[in-house]
């Protein structure tokens, strides 16, 4: 008989708690440095960051809207421009490009959640100048066919990788495949802070040094400005806890990783349930698994019933895929992005989970289904 066990979809409180000390010790530090806005410790962050990540550059960045209207920008991006868009994204992906100048070109979405190519092929047009793909829920796209599609038509590639620092896609991680990619430390995040924050990565020097000027006003390393920037800093006490997290980072990913493969030995082969790729299931990528985002026949049904078990679950964004905003004027014919918005819902998916926790909600999932089987 299954007992009642209440485990929200996510844990906000413990990721203070399980090393409040530490946290309190370093933001103590810079506390009584004086160190507010751009110190060491967003310098040690930075670095730490790109030697994590193998590549040049680093910026940190206010949070990760902030750091994809950077990218844009930094690319070149601007009026008169289009930049294909996912349909299965947050809308600050598509808003960051309307802030750039730009209009943002809704395409279709795959099965496993991840920009289709073939529709991405088909929004392009002689204003196209640039493609974003969203490395949602921790994954990477076929980063084949986009930058194969890029590269015939001449277009950019700036990376919304706000989802999934550390995911790889042929040893390649996600953020390093174009221009610029853009993270984000939200708290919920794989590596998240306890506010807003975010970062670009590059091995572009010159577009290093033009992020660097725009985050600061358009202030240049002699203070003078010579373009109309943002503020668009991370902070330095936020950088302080992060740096604390990165250091552990590997370990909060492989936890993710073992729940998932956890999810996927329980709940495979269920009619009716689509679970994402499992950590084993693509040799050519390395899933990080920042949400664990399912689809599920009558998923409304099986979210009251996982809420009388105990469970937290989300949809996220509130089940609207970007060109369903009918007021951003973004319609377009995403059949599969369409079908997938009346499906598609998470459950808790975070490093603090028990094992425990895994199989009460692999349990009330099995339970619904066993219910309802006809």
């Amino acid at each position: 008989m299954q007992t009642h066990r209440d485990i929200p979809f996510f844990n906000y409180p413990g990721l203070f708690e399980e090393d409040a000390e530490q946290y309190l010790s370093v933001m103590k530090n810079a506390l009584s440095r004086g160190a507010f806005i751009m110190q060491k410790d967003l310098l040690d962050f930075e670095q730490h960051l790109a030697d994590y990540l193998g590549c040049k550059h680093a910026i940190g960045a206010a949070d990760g809207t902030a750091a994809l209207i950077l990218s844009l920008r930094a690319a070149g991006v601007g009026d008169g421009d289009e930049v294909i868009v996912s349909s299965h994204t947050f809308v600050a992906t598509a808003a960051a490009v309307h802030h750039a100048g730009a209009t943002p070109v809704v395409c279709d979405c795959l099965s496993d959640s991840m920009m289709d190519p073939e529709s991405a092929r088909s929004m392009i047009t002689d204003k196209t100048k640039a493609i974003m793909p969203t490395q949602l829920n921790g994954r990477t796209c076929d980063m084949d066919a986009l930058c194969a599609l890029a590269d015939e038509h001449g277009l950019k590639i700036v990376e919304d990788s706000c989802q999934a620092l550390g995911a790889r896609y042929k040893g390649t991680p996600a953020g390093l495949f174009g221009v610029a990619g853009s993270y984000s430390f939200y708290p919920a995040k794989t590596l998240g802070c306890f506010g807003d924050g975010g970062a670009v990565v590059t091995d572009s020097d010159e577009v290093a040094a033009m992020i660097r000027q725009m985050r600061d006003h358009g202030r240049g390393p002699d203070g003078k400005v010579t373009m109309f920037g943002h503020n668009g800093r991370l902070d330095n006490i936020q950088a302080a806890v992060l740096d604390v997290k990165l250091a552990r980072y590997d370990a909060y990913v492989a936890r993710r990783r073992e729940i998932a493969a956890r999810y996927t030995e329980r709940l495979s082969g269920i009619e009716g349930l689509l679970l994402p790729p499992g950590p084993e299931a693509d040799p050519n990528r390395f899933d990080i698994y920042q949400n664990y985002e399912i689809q599920a026949d009558r998923r409304d049904a099986l979210r009251e019933h996982l809420s009388q078990k105990g469970v937290g679950t989300i949809i996220q964004w509130g089940g609207w895929m970007v060109h369903q905003f009918d007021d951003l004027n973004l319609r377009v014919d995403a059949p599969y992005a369409e079908e997938m918005s009346r499906r598609y819902m998470m459950l808790p998916m975070h490093h603090l989970l028990s094992d425990a926790d895994v199989d009460h909600v692999c349990d009330a999932v099995l339970d619904f289904y066993q219910r309802n089987s006809i």
